[in-house]
């Protein structure tokens, strides 16, 4: 597909109210609830009901997926995503004007609005310089921008912290309006705007922002954008979050098309982890007003939403508003699985008990479980309170996952296995191994040098080395993070794998690496890095463990292993998918699924094999 030319580009601009596109767009992991375009959303609503842009705004959101099956034929390098995404908004553009008549030079031209984060900067990048080249004016905002503005060289301007209270003035400011007690003002003015020009060109932001013949204007070259940093926007006062309008209840953003909803309760975090955005920010948190959210609830409740993502770092802070909140949830959608981040050290039995009584996963950020490494980034940890509070969630059976990072500086390999041995000896559902990233605007960033921290230039900017870990050590805890996801997340482990593991005497991150070794021996290594059926996953699970059991001589114990790793399997997919399913036993179901399956050794010894078909 070939790019349109600037002339072209403000041809098929033209529309007949002469309304000015503003497109909200960006580029997600994947089509998921938990990955929709929230951020762009939320600014594309603020400018559709800030008076005077509403009027002379055509406000549309964009999305591309990079799971989408023609995303990833086309796009096999950063450049080719980023060509397809401008291509693709460039005939957008086209299609949804070309019922039209033809104008002069002076229709609005577009604005593109892009939402930028690490794992899709690069390429938003790329279609932002080919848009800009064919005439179109690139915006860029989001964590990425706001934490390093400086480095954003591509677009004409960029917004850094929250988008809704400083995207409208800016588009205000480009379409030449002034926005003043609600009233549309044109100020007939030059903006102060960066704006790429093709050589001979001429260009002004007069007015309504149109093109207009004898104003002049620096060129940067034939077809090309200008390369000096574009300019952020001037900083306004945090503005209160009753002032924002919310995303899906004025249609913007559709809950239904990706599954479920990110649902946002609060901004801001009142702790300072070193390797988070929020290290540098105010310490101090805002809450969405209880009105809002209670409507956005009915909306959920309406068109049946069956998950939402819950965005609050520290829901439970505050006891109170997280128990009536709770309260709220589970009256108007007690059918909703929702998922919460929450602080270990806030759980008691009071809080525990509560999410109980709706359907519901935590994910609570352990990072590491030695208190020395936790320090040097900023996070208080009591390991006690933690193991306790953490109890309570199993007590009181709460699902829960755990989060932690390698490469934390201080941390070792050595240090990295223990934190997973101690991860997995309290139960988690799940079990999340991230690498650290050093982003660009954290308080980490900032000391990285002092820490011994040597990372990648580009996004994700992943740590290469520090003082205690050798690249060597760190490809070898990803390969235990591959091999958790795999054997523990993916192939639902939780119910037996301490079983497992005491019966081989062999701790968890040992075990991993043990796996993702067998698993490469066996040609399986692509199973480790795709997202698997489970019943494939079980047969890779049973075979392994066979093999480690035997290589023990714990032959006898086999049997009763694969008995509990079926009848497990067999049960969680009907509870993923409804339907039953027959399997056959050597022991007794309702041995299995007891206490005696705790021990191994002690099942073995007082449990009598008998072979049994039964449906889950």
């Amino acid at each position: 597909m070939c790019i349109m030319t600037k002339a072209g580009w403000y041809f098929i601009m033209q529309t007949v109210n002469m309304k000015t596109p503003v497109i909200f767009t960006t580029l997600l992991i994947e089509k998921s609830p938990q990955a929709l375009p929230l951020g762009a959303a939320c600014v594309a609503s603020a400018v559709k009901h800030t008076e005077g842009l509403k009027e002379a705004c055509d406000v549309q959101l964009l999305a591309f997926c990079k799971e989408d099956e023609d995303f990833a034929r086309h796009c096999k390098s950063n450049e080719a995503a980023g060509k397809y995404i401008a291509d693709k908004l460039i005939v957008h553009m086209g299609g949804r004007n070309q019922e039209t008549s033809p104008q002069d030079e002076t229709s609005p031209r577009a604005i593109f609005c892009f939402s930028v984060f690490v794992w899709n900067r690069l390429i938003l990048e790329d279609a932002a310089r080919i848009l800009r080249a064919a005439g179109a004016i690139c915006i860029a905002g989001g964590p990425e921008v706001t934490a390093a503005p400086d480095t954003f060289t591509t677009f004409d301007r960029v917004i850094t912290g929250e988008g809704e209270g400083k995207v409208p003035q800016v588009i205000a400011e480009i379409l030449g309006i002034k926005l003043d007690g609600g009233e549309v003002v044109s100020t007939g003015s030059t903006t102060s705007v960066s704006l790429p020009t093709t050589a001979g060109a001429t260009a002004s932001t007069a007015g309504i922002g149109a093109i207009t013949a004898g104003a002049s204007a620096t060129t940067t070259g034939t077809g090309s954008a200008p390369t000096a940093p574009a300019r952020p926007a001037a900083n306004t006062t945090t503005a209160e979050l009753e002032n924002f309008p919310s995303p899906y209840l004025d249609g913007t953003l559709n809950p239904a098309e990706y599954g479920g909803a990110l649902w946002e309760l609060a901004r801001g975090c009142p702790f300072k982890c070193s390797y988070c955005y929020e290290s540098k920010g105010e310490k101090k948190v805002r809450h969405f007003p209880r009105q809002r959210l209670e409507k956005e609830l009915d909306l959920f409740a309406r068109q049946k939403i069956p998950q939402v993502f819950v965005l609050d770092p520290t829901y439970n802070a505050n006891k109170k508003e997280a128990l009536d909140l709770l309260h709220m949830i589970a009256r108007k959608t007690p059918d909703t699985f929702y998922y919460f981040e929450a602080r270990a050290e806030f759980i008691d039995r009071e809080l525990a008990r509560a999410f109980t009584r709706l359907n519901c996963a935590l994910q609570i950020g352990l990072q590491s479980s030695d208190e020395n490494v936790l320090r040097l980034v900023n996070r208080p940890f009591n390991r006690k309170v933690f193991v306790r509070n953490i109890g309570l969630l199993n007590e009181e059976g709460v699902i829960f996952g755990l989060d932690v990072i390698y490469g934390l500086p201080g941390d070792s390999l050595k240090g990295f296995k223990e934190s997973v041995n101690f991860a997995i000896g309290l139960y988690p559902n799940n079990l999340e191994l991230f690498c650290l990233s050093v982003l660009p605007g954290t308080d980490l960033y900032d000391r990285a040098a002092t820490l011994h921290l040597e990372y990648e230039a580009k996004p994700p900017y992943h740590i290469i080395r520090t003082d205690k870990f050798t690249p060597e050590d760190l490809k070898r805890a990803e390969k235990i993070s591959l091999a958790c996801s795999c054997f523990y997340n993916q192939g639902r482990a939780v119910p037996w794998f301490n079983t497992i593991l005491h019966a081989l005497h062999t701790p968890a991150a040992l075990f991993f690496e043990r796996f993702y070794d067998w698993a490469v021996s066996h040609k399986k290594e692509e199973v480790l890095r795709t997202c698997c059926d489970h019943k494939s996953i079980e047969a890779l699970q049973k075979d392994f463990v066979r093999e480690e059991l035997l290589a023990k001589k714990k032959n006898r114990l086999v049997t009763a292993a694969l008995d509990i790793i079926t009848f497990n399997g067999a049960l969680s997919r009907k509870t993923d998918t409804g339907k039953s399913e027959s399997v056959q036993l050597n022991y007794p179901a309702e041995y299995i699924d007891s206490q005696y399956a705790l021990d191994l050794d002690f099942f073995v010894n007082n449990v009598k094999m008998k072979k049994n078909n039964i449906k889950i």
